[in-house]
């Protein structure tokens, strides 16, 4: 999905580039960007196949210039659980809010001044929840306008439905000459039949089928493509001739004119049958995927009685041949979608050949696996690597567990599955979803394992990120009971490390040190270092800091330096860096601050921490100050708010901190006077991320 990028490394949209040409629908365009300008909400509906989504994609790219904040795409086809929806909607906004607060509410306050087009595609099993989410949110924000797709209309007071008419087609009375402006339907079918059959012309010769074909699919975009894919093989008599046997037969169940939706039943019906057995196959299995997949989840997930692993790659060229698959770039990997009317269709084929459950398990089992591979390698050189991975899973993640969830039996795998993701939740900020996951599995299985242990600690620590004290140390001490209980000391020691970073967040450093001393003695005896257990430097390096031990301090942070280096290990440690720019700051050495302070946003640039970054600026605005240099202290300030929204609590609300953040906020603005402050930090507010990384690192 390709991604504008906006000021301060806000993306200002997200919509993708046309895959293939887009054909027709101009008046239609033109209309429904008019109606934008007057209604705030509008509804495109209509039988699936007509073309709403390619439709609201084309008028959101046409209508780009209009919303300075950007046009955002929210694919719901993917999503299972209504209960996600708000959360789905921030995700595609890139919000990764820290607070305690619902997810509706986060979305109405970043949106209350924000001029952009909300794009809710496939509503419709959602349809309820949607409705009020989207109430609510244009109640809050006057410049919000929403563009939705649905089989029904969401209900919304002032909702304005744009039902969406198929292509238009030659009448049947025609002319039997080629018209010189072809309908839409048949500038489509050439188009589409084109790409296969790259010597087919829409001619005298042919018209008259490909007209006549085009009207018995009823000038449904997603029927026509799929019989334009079958001219590499037939011609448009014969293709006509294969559908009409189709059709007839579903007239003679129904007695009656086939309606649009059995049109392209019997389209999609007549596709299917003309795959090879390891393509109906692969079909019916990739439905279970919730939005795109690679190869290798094909291979590991579809692959079973009637489909080898080796047949996979095949099969997947083939349905990419016949329409049914699309081929999408995703940097240097590529990756497959298949559209929501095939998907259903797909499903319902595979319950009816009773394959459902099992391959249901392959999905859960492959990306468990995946997860335990991603913990695995979360200390090692491949972070990044390992999170840009997840990011793209995230729907499937979502799948996964709701299986988990959902299916009895299997909640104590969902513990498991939640708790493995951990470096995605809290290393790429999305905390909110991963104690949304956490607190079902935990509250499904309550009895006692070493899973349930796990997820305790770890649930705990993100409540610690969220500042829910009360909450967290309540967590962190269940895990500890449950540990010490089944005598897991690896549990134990974790849940006692979390138990004292919750402890410095409270400020109670007199408690929290001698814990994190326990463990960091038990972790150098064991001489392993997986990924979570080097967070305890960052943690310790802070607590020295701010109780004066500098010494101390440095000697920790080259400890854990020594330790990542040899592992390829960077984000731990660019953490531990930031600790100890809050180390140097007690002291008041504010060179040595800004050392440390741009060591760690070289690491976080590389990585692409979007949570750590606004930590370096934000203190970076702090060094200037204490150098009068006033200027550059509101521009990275200004940088520093802008990264800040939509991560919702600044410096995970440690107080200690905000304090110290209003104060030097207070100093700029007095030394600068407010016209020039504004100015500063408007600036500042403006740049990209990556100006604003150069600025902080080599200066203006």
């Amino acid at each position: 999905m390709g991604v504008e990028t906006g000021v301060a490394g806000r993306a200002v949209g997200n919509v993708p580039a046309e895959m293939t040409s887009f054909v027709g629908r101009r008046h239609a365009t033109a209309e429904v960007k008019r109606a934008l300008s007057t209604a705030r909400l509008v509804t495109f509906t209509g039988v699936g196949g007509v073309g709403k989504s390619r439709l609201a994609l084309h008028v959101a790219r046409e209508a780009r210039r209009v919303f300075p904040d950007g046009v955002w795409l929210v694919e719901l086809a993917k999503l299972g659980d209504p209960a996600l929806v708000e959360q789905t909607v921030a995700a595609a906004l890139e919000l990764l809010d820290h607070s305690r607060r619902d997810a509706a509410t986060v979305l109405a306050e970043f949106l209350a001044d924000k001029h952009l087009l909300l794009v809710l595609d496939n509503c419709e099993h959602v349809l309820a929840r949607c409705g009020h989410l989207v109430a609510r949110l244009l109640s809050a924000a006057a410049r919000l306008s929403v563009l939705a797709t649905s089989r029904e209309p969401l209900g919304v007071p002032g909702e304005q439905l744009w039902p969406v008419p198929p292509l238009s087609v030659p009448p049947a009375d025609g002319d039997a000459q080629v018209p010189e402006q072809l309908p839409e339907a048949l500038v489509l079918f050439e188009h589409r039949a084109r790409a296969v059959a790259p010597d087919f012309t829409l001619g005298q010769d042919n018209w008259l089928a490909v007209a006549r074909l085009c009207r018995r699919l009823d000038g449904l975009p997603l029927a026509i493509e799929l019989a334009a894919v079958r001219m590499s093989i037939l011609s448009a008599e014969q293709v006509l001739e294969r559908l009409e046997d189709r059709f007839a037969l579903l007239t003679a169940e129904s007695h009656t004119a086939l309606p649009r939706h059995q049109t392209l039943r019997a389209t999609v019906d007549w596709s299917f049958e003309l795959c090879s057995e390891p393509e109906r196959a692969l079909w019916a299995r990739c439905s279970v995927f919730a939005g795109d997949f690679n190869l290798d989840a094909a291979e590991r997930v579809c692959a079973g009685a009637g489909l080898a692993t080796g047949e996979v790659f095949e099969a997947v060229s083939g349905l990419i041949d016949k329409s049914v698959l699309v081929r999408e770039e995703c940097g240097h990997v590529v990756r497959y979608r298949i559209l929501e009317t095939i998907r259903e269709y797909g499903r319902q084929r595979l319950e009816q050949a009773g394959d459902t459950a099992a391959v249901l398990r392959r999905h859960r089992d492959y990306y468990l696996h995946l997860a335990e591979q991603a913990e695995a390698n979360a200390g090692g050189p491949h972070q990044y690597q390992w999170a840009k991975r997840l990011r793209a899973e995230r729907a499937n993640m979502w799948a996964a567990l709701d299986y988990c969830l959902t299916v009895p039996g299997q909640a104590r795998a969902g513990m498991r599955l939640g708790a493995a993701l951990w470096f995605y939740w809290i290393a790429c900020g999305f905390v909110r979803d991963g104690r949304y996951w956490l607190d079902r599995a935990l509250q499904a299985d309550p009895a006692p394992s070493r899973e349930r242990a796990r997820a305790l600690w770890i649930d705990g620590w993100i409540t610690t990120m969220q500042g829910d004290k009360q909450v967290s140390l309540a967590l962190l001490k269940e895990g500890r009971s449950l540990a010490q209980e089944l005598g897991d000391d690896t549990e134990l020691t974790y849940a006692v490390q979390f138990i004292g970073a919750a402890k410095k967040m409270n400020n109670d450093l007199s408690q929290a040190i001698p814990l994190m001393d326990y463990v960091l003695a038990h972790y150098r005896e064991s001489t392993e270092w997986p990924a979570v257990a080097l967070t305890i430097f960052p943690q310790r390096v802070m607590a020295a800091g701010l109780v004066g031990d500098t010494d101390h301090a440095m000697d920790l942070l080259d400890e854990c330096r020594a330790i990542c280096t040899p592992l390829g290990e960077r984000w731990a440690l660019s953490w531990a860096l930031w600790s100890a720019a809050v180390t140097w700051w007690v002291a008041g050495d504010y060179p040595r601050m800004s050392s440390h302070l741009r060591e760690s946003l070289r690491h976080k640039r590389d990585l692409n921490d979007q949570l750590g970054i606004p930590f370096c600026m934000e203190l970076l605005s702090w060094v200037a100050a204490s150098q009068a240099d006033w200027t550059q202290a509101a521009v990275l300030r200004g940088a520093a708010e802008m990264m800040w929204e939509p991560i919702g609590r600044p410096l995970f609300g440690f107080v200690t901190l905000l304090d110290c953040s209003k104060e030097w906020k207070a100093r700029t603005r007095e030394a600068l006077g407010e016209r020039a402050y504004q100015t500063a930090v408007q600036h500042g507010a403006q740049m990209t991320q990556e100006e604003v990384i150069a600025y902080a690192l080599d200066g203006p």
